[in-house]
């Protein structure tokens, strides 16, 4: 599905991506974990076309996607969340489902003059995609509310149904746990599951939860200074003395002792 081939990102002298390799198969479920620093969330803005690469490039089902606006692979069908999710406050959270397709329309002035029966129509259909989203959510109680005015986690679920607005085909999720409690977090894990295994998404996680990254991803990479230093699963992971040294340390098996293996 992804193919990122010798990626850097400059910022000055700081190399945040440099020379990252890595490819995403279509249908996985690829978790992408890694110390602060490591250049996670800037390899997923470089794919996602929030920043231009420095050099190296990126494939998407053997298409060059390299430096394409978001808007552009969002029509393609590459999306991303972010670590603080971006919602529209003041509208419901049924109407931040209904603004996601794009090419609506209501979106031309002519239309709004003398297409208000297409306009219409187009609603109707998106209010029911929309309540569709949230049905399989598990959200349809807060259709209504401002989404300004739900929980972390249930705006981490919304921007979630926002890719199932579209005909998403890879989904980028970054650090989709951070700040959700453990029962939302079980409800978004089965989430993504579900996508992936009922309509065919392919997702790339960031997260520093082990037991989330346990729950769903296989494979899973680790990156370290900018580029990638292992792939396998969480166990052949933390078996990995060169992730243990770089990465892990010590604290990863001391934590599974005491923690149920979150961090």
């Amino acid at each position: 599905m992804i193919v990122v081939e010798d990626l850097h990102k400059h910022f000055g002298g700081f190399h945040a991506v440099d020379g990252a390799s890595l490819t995403i198969k279509k249908g996985s479920i690829t978790g992408l974990i890694g110390p602060n620093g490591a250049g996670k969330t800037t390899l997923f803005n470089v794919v996602a076309g929030v920043l231009p690469p420095t050099s190296g490039r990126v494939l998407m089902e053997g298409e060059d996607i390299t430096g394409l606006a978001p808007h552009e692979l969002f029509h393609k069908g590459l999306l991303r969340t972010f670590q603080i999710a971006h919602e529209f406050s003041s509208m419901t959270c049924r109407e931040n489902l209904m603004m996601v397709p794009g090419h609506q329309s209501g979106e031309t002035l002519w239309n709004t003059w003398f297409g208000r029966k297409r306009i219409a129509e187009e609603e109707r259909a998106l209010r029911a995609k929309a309540d569709e989203v949230l049905e399989f959510l598990t959200i349809s109680h807060i259709a209504d509310l401002k989404a300004g005015e739900i929980s972390g986690g249930q705006k981490k679920l919304l921007e979630l149904g926002r890719t199932m607005m579209v005909d998403a085909k890879i989904v980028f999720l970054d650090e989709v746990g951070a700040g959700v409690n453990r029962t939302l977090l079980y409800t978004i894990a089965d989430a993504i599951k579900r996508l992936n295994e009922e309509r065919g998404y392919t997702f790339v996680v960031i997260e520093h939860d082990m037991e989330f990254i346990d729950r769903l991803c296989d494979p899973v990479i680790v990156m370290a200074e900018g580029r990638k230093l292992a792939e396998g699963t969480l166990d052949e992971i933390k078996a990995n003395e060169h992730v243990i040294e770089a990465y892990l340390g010590t604290g990863l098996k001391n934590k599974n002792k005491t923690s149920g293996g979150s961090q």
